[in-house]
Order: C-alpha cells, then structure tokens, then sequence
C-alpha cells in the first residue's frame, strides 16, 4: 500500500490509460478524484475500483473544454476544503480526432485540440500549485506521446500541443524545483495497447502490443515516495525498469 494516504487527481479517468492508472493507484492504497466529462465512464472506473477492494474514489463530472476559469478554480477550492492538501495530479486526458495536415486542420478542431490536450493542464495545474503545496511531497504527471520530439508529418493539433505539454512541464518543473516539494515530469506510454491506439492505428495488429495494465508500477512509482528527487524528466514506459 505504497500511496495509502495520498489523495491524487486524475483527468481522462474514465477510459483507457486514465481508467488504467486509477485501478493501479487506488489498489496501492491512494483516494482518487477522477475527472471525466462522461458519467458512465467514470462509474465505469468506479466500479472497477471498488471491486478490487480500494478506497473510495470521488467522482468530479468536468468538462475541461467547455469548463470556465471559475469552475477550476472552484474544483480547487473543494478539493482543498475536503482534503485540506493534494499529493498527485494526473493529466491523462487526451483530444485526437484523426491524422491530417496542419494545412487541414479546422480552426474548431484546432481550438478544442488545444483546449484538451494543453491549455486544461496548464489551468488545472495552476489552480491546484497551492493545493499541492500543503503536501510535505507532491507529484505531477503529464502524459505525452513518443512523437512529440520528432514533429511528425500530419500529427497536426495534437502534435502541436504535445510538444508544447512537453515545454510547459520542463518549465513547472524548474521552477517547482527550489521547493523540493513538488516533482514533475512526463510519462511518454510509447506503443500501446490502448483506445487512442486503436484510434490512430486501425489497420495495426494490437496483439504485439503490451496491455495497459502493464503501466501499474510506473503509475505507482510516479506517484510513491520512490521518486522523490526525480523531476523534470521524460519517462518512457518502455524503458522503465521498476523498483518494485
């Protein structure tokens, strides 16, 4: 139970990795506030957890495109008023339509890409700093994509942003870095067996693929005592070797 007393916000947790990584924390003891904008899929995750025998998540429906400046603000304030600190954020909420050329890419598509996979982790971040620093310890996570440093041809909006994502939490994790309180840094999943996988590649045979549930003990080390000190770094889930 390495997270037992840690409360930890996830965004995206109603489906793929988000779903993924709230089964694996909430079994090492940590109580969630999962954050979707689709009730099924959050009761979905809901479910999921309560089966294993874990600690009671919260359920927080938010939409974090269509979500105002005072409604994250206000996820803040409850989050403080009932659990006075936060010790985990998790962005694992993503936007990907399709692969297409910046050239195509609608300015409705553009706006909302950046919205989700960007500008929310950046508003969400900002507004639970405070929260985060009542903890003795804290960590951040953001997810990225394996083609974020390449600039892939037509990864259009979605590739934008994740290069950006990746900027942003190199730059919160310097300045976060003089507290030694609060560590962040980037989870890249790399090739996986997931619905944005099978989203983006359709015709690809998902068998070869590792299962999500093979990211538990890097969720769990991201968000346990074992990588205090770590910061500011690009993790990638295929090349992790877990302490556990």
């Amino acid at each position: 139970m390495l997270l037992k007393n840690q409360v930890i916000l996830i965004t995206g947790a109603g489906g793929g990795l988000g779903h993924t990584a709230a089964v694996a924390l909430a079994k090492q003891g940590a109580t969630l506030i999962l954050l979707d904008k689709l009730i099924p899929k959050l009761e979905h995750t809901y479910d999921a957890i309560i089966a294993s025998g874990a600690p009671t998540p919260v359920l927080y429906p938010f939409d974090l495109a269509g979500a105002t400046e005072s409604e994250y603000e206000e996820l803040a304030d409850i989050i403080e008023e009932k659990y006075g600190a936060l010790q985990g954020l998790l962005h694992s909420a993503v936007e990907f339509k399709h692969f297409t050329p910046l050239a195509q890419c609608t300015t409705h598509d553009w706006g909302n890409g950046l919205t989700v996979n960007l500008s929310a982790a950046f508003l969400l971040t900002r507004v639970l700093l405070p929260v985060l620093q009542k903890s003795l310890y804290a960590s951040i996570v953001f997810t990225s994509d394996s083609s974020a440093r390449t600039g892939r041809a037509y990864s259009s909006v979605y590739g934008v942003a994740k290069i950006a994502l990746e900027g942003m939490a190199k730059i919160f994790a310097e300045e976060l870095e003089a507290g030694q309180k609060i560590r962040v840094n980037t989870l890249v999943p790399g090739a996986i067996n997931s619905p944005l996988r099978k989203k983006a590649y359709p015709a690809e045979d998902k068998t070869q693929l590792p299962a999500m549930d093979s990211l538990a003990a890097l969720y769990t080390y991201l968000f346990s005592s074992h990588s205090i000190g770590i910061t500011g770094q690009i993790i990638n889930a295929q090349t992790f070797t877990s302490p556990f």
